[in-house]
C-alpha cells in the first residue's frame, strides 16, 4: 500500500495527522511520502485549502483532515 499526504511547510495539522498515522500503524507510518502542494500548481489547486489529505495508491481514495484514529483505521485496512 502506498501512502502520500498532501501537506505544506509548517502546516501543524498535517503534523497532527502524521502523529496520528504513526500511532494508528507504524509500518504505514515509515512508508509514507509526504508531498508539499506548493511544489506544483496542479496539486495546490487540488489540495491547497484541503491539506493534509492522506492517499491511498492502491485503492485511489483519499482521506481529508479532519479525521481520527478510528476513520484513519478504516481508511488503512
Amino acid at each position: 500500500m502506498g501512502l502520500i499526504l498532501y501537506t505544506g511547510q509548517g502546516c501543524s495539522l498535517c503534523d497532527q495527522a502524521e502523529t496520528l498515522l504513526e500511532e494508528v500503524d507504524k509500518s504505514a507510518a515509515s512508508m509514507l511520502k509526504k508531498v508539499d502542494v506548493r511544489a506544483n500548481s496542479d496539486l495546490y489547486h487540488l489540495y491547497g485549502a484541503r491539506i493534509p489529505v492522506l492517499y491511498r495508491e492502491d485503492i485511489h481514495s483519499e482521506l481529508p483532515w479532519p479525521f481520527d484514529f478510528f476513520q484513519l483505521g478504516e481508511f488503512l485496512r
